[in-house]
């Protein structure tokens, strides 16, 4: 029987497909994210997910210095914990936006925001809730306005 690779605090949730929403910040909180480069750059990485961790990614927000975005592992032999998922992730967007940028690590806090939706908890609710950030930030009118959001892949709860 093969054993799921999860945070050992979740040892008593039960949830066949537990959906996780991630928050990882920029170190210092500078405004590196919402740009072109790099907002391509990440969804790069998330696209490459499934392959190289063996997580797929769904609806992402990248704000000015930070990104939001759902994930759920693949359950496949070569899956990573979340850990490792997170650290390739934010090692491989921090050496090229860095690399274009010109800048000195690091990009990334070194600790993320891990949240695993219960039952009770609906993914489209708390999308709702984070696709309206550029909207309370000021940065657009609208959620749809802001050009730095997406899905890579639908994932269904």
């Amino acid at each position: 029987m093969r054993v799921r690779k999860h945070l050992k605090r979740l040892d008593a949730i039960s949830i066949a497909v537990p959906v996780y929403f991630i928050t990882a910040c920029v170190a210092d909180r500078r405004t590196l994210l919402a740009n072109a480069d790099s907002f391509a750059n990440l969804r790069s990485e998330w696209e490459a997910a499934p392959t190289r961790y063996g997580w797929t990614v769904g609806r992402f927000v990248v704000m000015p210095d930070h990104v939001h975005f759902f994930c759920v592992c693949d359950e496949t032999e070569n899956s990573k914990s979340l850990s490792v998922f997170i650290g390739g992730f934010k090692q491989w967007t921090a050496k090229a936006i860095l690399r274009r940028l010109a800048l000195p690590a690091p990009l990334w806090q070194r600790e993320f925001f891990d949240h695993c939706l219960r039952s009770d908890e609906s993914y489209a609710s708390k999308w709702d809730y984070v696709r309206e950030n550029p909207v309370r930030a000021g940065l657009a009118p609208t959620a749809d306005d802001w050009p730095y959001g997406g899905e890579i892949v639908p994932i269904t709860r």
